[in-house]
């Protein structure tokens, strides 16, 4: 559905990203993650159109779309800070978008995704009024009315906390069932990637360090920077997580608490 072709990208002298070559398909959750630095969120914005591609090609159901402005794409992004407008409440910024295209979605299509993400009793909510969930929900909607081809993520979690965290991966893994949304997301953090996505696309200094499924990268890391990168922290937060209950009593810990936490692979990272 989206592919890449050794696509490369330049600033000045600097390469950011080289020889990046993806196969992804429709309905696919994929997280790219890697450091600061490392070229992830520069391949979000050369896949939206935002940054040029210095080299290389871009292509959506066979479409070279490798020089196709951002605006006729058919990508959408919900950027990090939701990005949206204080003026208006959460049905009015869910809608914003079909003032200039109103046959995009029709009432009873809008309503389905004001349902799926649970907002149905907050519409009428001013947006200073939401916590940190619910505008990132309102966010996903206001990009999902409008019908992108591929949504992109940038770093959707990373102000959410616990409980409220798990529940918007929830939420993300739904909409891209329900709707068969290809679905890419950028984030640093090891455990969101890997119990949020059928696939991690690994980054390290501009190039692909490993591109494959959760359980493939943590039983058969590529290299020892995705040792480093990946497996140490989950052992860590594994070790905290065994020190807070007592390692005497983990065998106590029901199962769907490791789930629920994001930590049902801690057994293959012990």
């Amino acid at each position: 559905m989206l592919e890449l072709h050794n696509v490369c990208k330049r600033f000045g002298d600097r390469d950011i990203l080289t020889d990046i070559n993806l196969s992804i398909q429709k309905g696919e959750i994929v997280s790219i993650l890697g450091p600061s630095g490392c070229g992830k969120t520069t391949l979000l914005n050369l896949i939206l159109g935002l940054t040029d591609i210095t080299a290389g090609k871009l292509f959506c159901d066979g479409e070279d779309l490798s020089r196709v402005p951002m605006q006729k794409r058919g990508f959408n992004i919900v950027f990090q800070d939701f990005a949206l407008f204080p003026n208006l409440n959460a049905y009015e910024n869910i809608v914003y978008g079909l003032r200039n295209r109103p046959n995009t979605s029709s009432q009873e299509e809008v309503n389905e995704l004001i349902d799926l993400l649970g907002l149905r009793k907050h519409l009428d909510q001013r947006i200073d009024e939401l916590s940190g969930g619910q505008k990132q929900r309102v966010a996903i909607a206001r990009t999902l009315v409008m019908k992108p081809k591929v949504l992109l993520l940038d770093e959707p979690l990373s102000a959410l906390d616990g409980i409220i965290k798990e529940s918007i991966k929830e939420r993300i893994r739904r909409v891209a069932r329900q709707y068969k949304l290809t679905t890419l997301i950028v984030t640093h953090d090891p455990e969101e990637a890997l119990t949020l996505s059928d696939r991690v696309l690994i980054i390290n200094n501009g190039k692909i360090a490993q591109f494959a499924d959760p359980q493939t990268i943590v039983n058969e890391p590529a290299d020892d920077f995705i040792r480093q990168f990946i497996l140490r922290q989950l052992n860590v937060k594994r070790s905290n997580i065994l020190k807070l209950f007592n390692e005497s009593h983990a065998h106590e810990i029901p199962q769907n608490t490791w789930e629920r936490a994001g930590y049902h692979i801690h057994q293959a990272v012990a």
